[in-house]
């Protein structure tokens, strides 16, 4: 299905609602502006299989321009406002976009872009112009309502966060089937139980693939999607009361700052409406999930899997109450744990995740990359490391680029992380491993208190030893700095490049 089939029967039922504005798009107002949307490339020259980018805050205008692509068998780039010049010049020339939109809320970064994007033939902005972009608005309006005569379906092709290096375009085949065959619906309706009567919260950014993806698969079949402009753990609760909220996405960072509220917030509001509420993205701490559950219910339901979409591992409450810790069994795929010679490991041994029988991908323009993340038996992986158990569900060790060898002792960070932010006084920690002359590397800990002021070195004699009463001393934090914010994506995922960089550069500079 579409939303032209959805428009056709129900115009004017709400597709999608911006939650700070306010702002209703009917189905109906969707179809038609999709439409103008897939005429305007096509006015441009793009065909089949040609690249678009966009780069906005969560704008009202957002899903109806995927859907123009969607429909126009496009490849559409959604690229975080939140980057600097370089790296979005870097993501809009690496997938050879041909047309970019972007907004006057985001004209400082794209300004210079005009210079730098020799690819792009038609630079668009919204809510206004400046010099080099013209009004997508005005663009649009001179377009028909009407679907282009060639519809087919196209694709979102994202950019992994970067989190370790340069972002890496992920591309996968366009489908051969007819547009509206959207096969991603079949995990809302038989796993998450929606129905065209579900109304979804997507708190997260836009441009990141899950949030995108799950708005565009609800948008298929008619369910009514609320969109908060900006994630703020308060006014998440509200809306989930004022629109009855039936289905939700998630990640682990949203639960704590919702649980970190004072319990007389939390309590103001009725969530009694949550039937599911999807959480990936990162693992989550036991204890934060045990809370969420006893807050929400058994509602949650967790998955593991990557943009890539080489395979898929869920589970739901009940699961993984008796399984706690774990993020789900495989569905439509097997999984396979390897050391790092590729031999298979026994149940119980961690190693690299890889899956089989899912679907292929590519790294754009990146053979070794996608030769990297291949196993000789055609198994693919998205570097993480875990285990399985003796009845086939996995366990997430962490990210194979952050573990840390201290003396010749694997430490991955994820444990030490999963005990600090438990504590009162912690917003947000990351732990990462610096140079130890000694024994290599060394852990150390950036924690974000809940109040600044806390911070001193009793507070930091104070957090080790809670992170020591819990742990071998050996995974703890030898040293903790504290910050005012740590650089984590809206998504939920640390950029511990951007913390390890200020003690390893230094050395690398010097070496």
């Amino acid at each position: 299905m579409h939303p032209g089939e959805i428009a056709a029967a129900t115009p004017n039922k709400p597709a999608y609602i911006m939650a700070g504005s306010g702002e209703v798009i009917s189905y109906g107002e969707l179809e038609a502006r999709a439409n103008q949307g897939a005429h305007l490339f096509r006015s441009l020259g793009l065909k089949r299989g040609d690249h678009i980018a966009i780069m906005l805050e969560n704008h009202p205008r957002y899903l109806q321009i995927c859907w123009a692509a969607q429909r126009a068998g496009l490849y559409y780039t959604p690229v975080s406002w939140r980057l600097q010049k370089e790296e979005v010049a870097y993501i809009v020339n690496n997938c050879e976009a041909r047309v970019f939109v972007s907004s006057v809320a985001v004209k400082e970064v794209v300004q210079p872009l005009l210079e730098v994007t020799p690819n792009v033939i038609a630079h668009y902005m919204l809510d206004g112009v400046m010099d080099g972009f013209a009004s997508f608005e005005e663009a649009l309006s001179r377009m028909p309502v009407t679907p282009i005569a060639d519809q087919s379906e196209g694709a979102l092709m994202p950019y992994s966060s970067g989190t370790t290096g340069v972002p890496k375009g992920i591309k996968q085949a366009l489908s051969e089937k007819e547009y509206g065959d959207g096969e991603l619906f079949a995990v809302m309706t038989e796993l998450y139980g929606a129905t065209s009567e579900s109304v979804f919260l997507s708190p997260a950014p836009l441009y990141h693939s899950a949030p995108l993806g799950f708005s565009m698969t609800c948008l298929r079949h008619g369910i009514t999607v609320v969109i908060m402009e900006h994630f703020d753990p308060e006014r998440a609760l509200e809306c989930i009361q004022a629109y009855g909220i039936t289905h939700s996405q998630w990640v682990p960072t949203m639960f704590v700052r919702m649980l970190k509220l004072p319990q007389e917030v939390r309590s103001r509001y009725d969530v009694s409406s949550m039937k599911c509420a999807v959480h990936g993205a990162a693992p989550c701490p036991i204890p934060i999930k045990e809370q969420m559950i006893d807050w929400w219910g058994e509602v949650l339901y967790e998955y593991y899997a990557g943009s890539e979409a080489n395979g898929f591992v869920q589970l739901n409450s009940a699961e993984w109450l008796a399984h706690k810790g774990s993020v789900g069994r495989p569905m439509g795929c097997e999984i396979h744990i390897c050391d790092d010679a590729g031999v298979e490991l026994a149940n119980g041994e961690q190693g690299n995740i890889y899956f089989a029988g899912g679907n292929r991908f590519e790294y754009h323009k990146d053979s070794q990359k996608t030769k990297k993340a291949q196993h000789v038996r055609g198994w693919t992986t998205l570097g993480d490391i875990g285990y399985l158990d003796d009845d086939g569900y996995l366990y997430l060790t962490d990210r194979q680029h952050f573990m840390i060898i201290s003396g010749g002792v694997n430490i991955y960070p994820q444990e030490a992380e999963n005990v600090l932010i438990m504590h009162d006084k912690v917003l947000d920690v990351a732990v990462f491993g610096i140079p130890n002359e000694e024994f290599g590397e060394e852990v150390k800990a950036a924690v974000q208190l809940r109040d600044p002021g806390d911070a001193s070195a009793d507070m930091e004699t104070a957090l080790i030893a809670y992170c020591r009463a819990r742990l071998s001393h050996i995974k703890c934090p030898r040293s903790i700095d504290f910050h005012e914010s740590l650089p984590r994506h809206p998504t939920g995922k640390l950029y511990k490049r951007l913390l390890k960089d200020q003690y390893w550069a230094p050395r690398s500079e010097q070496g």
